[in-house]
């Protein structure tokens, strides 16, 4: 036994408790304890992008890109709770990637149709009036190709085991898996397809008061104590690091490249290989 087990343990725990809540240890027996079958391999990729470190970049920038959509910002910022309750919201979500990552098929399924009654019930007009509800299978396959694309690229650069290529191919074809049963009709299903629905919709984003104040919201007044403001500043600028050109553009962040390849890049590195070394 290491003298640094106990650190370890103890790190492992806060950050599991942080992410998947006070029910975390009891979803978690349920999810990979129960018997059945699987909607994906063991050691597939999606299981391999989900369950790394790397994910805690992906995740804030997959955040940072949806912001750019008007409408699901409308969304978002009238109905998901992320101010008032962050730390539920991201508990939900990482409760929900597990399920469907991980569960048996059954409880993937309930999943989905839960998320799919929750967005039924989640209409309104964005400040120009214009009708929204989040059931929109236009929307909802925003909110996935962002969310894939992030994690995905995020793992590329800061995962244990980067993907080959046809593996990311078979990642983004696993993900339509679960955006279908979302209610997304015709999700892309290889990586040339997902960069170009990407490119699809770069004339419906802008970034609006909304997109400004939540992505600052993020990124420079997050709701975690303040000894715990460097670490996650080092995960916000990677996050920030990770959107592509066009996108950080749009939300005015200023980035150069020299600092991202000699100090913001290996400190993301450092920082998810500590996170994995605590959740192993």
């Amino acid at each position: 036994m290491s003298l640094l087990d106990p650190l370890r343990e103890r790190a492992g725990s806060l950050l599991f408790a942080r992410v998947a809540g006070p029910d975390g240890p009891r979803n978690r027996e349920k999810i990979h304890l129960s018997p059945g079958p699987r909607w994906f391999p063991p050691d597939s990729p999606i299981r391999r992008v989900h369950g790394d470190s790397s994910m805690f970049i992906g995740g804030l920038s997959a955040l940072l890109m949806q912001s750019l959509h008007p409408v699901a910002m409308a969304a978002v910022a009238g109905h998901s709770g992320f101010r008032g309750d962050p730390w539920g919201r991201l508990q939900r979500t990482s409760t929900f990637l597990a399920t469907t990552t991980y569960g048996t098929a059954s409880s993937a399924e309930a999943a989905c149709a839960r998320v799919r009654g929750v967005h039924e019930r989640i209409r309104g007009f964005t400040d120009e009036g214009i009708a929204y509800r989040a059931s929109d299978p236009h929307l909802l396959e925003w909110v996935h190709v962002a969310e894939a694309d992030s994690f995905l690229r995020a793992h590329q650069k800061y995962g244990a085991r980067p993907l080959s290529i046809a593996e990311c191919d078979t990642y983004v074809a696993q993900t339509a898996r679960i955006a279908q049963a979302l209610g997304v009709l015709e999700p892309p299903r290889s990586l040339s397809a997902l960069k170009a629905r990407i490119g699809d919709y770069r004339s419906e984003l802008a970034c609006t008061p909304a997109a400004l104040e939540t992505t600052r919201y993020l990124l420079l007044r997050p709701p975690i104590p303040v000894v715990a403001l460097p670490f996650y500043g080092v995960l916000a600028s990677n996050a920030v690091a990770l959107l592509p050109p066009w996108a950080s553009s749009e939300l005015r962040f200023t980035r150069c490249e020299r600092v991202e390849q000699w100090a913001v890049r290996p400190a993301g590195r450092a920082a998810t290989g500590l996170i994995r070394w605590a959740m192993r």
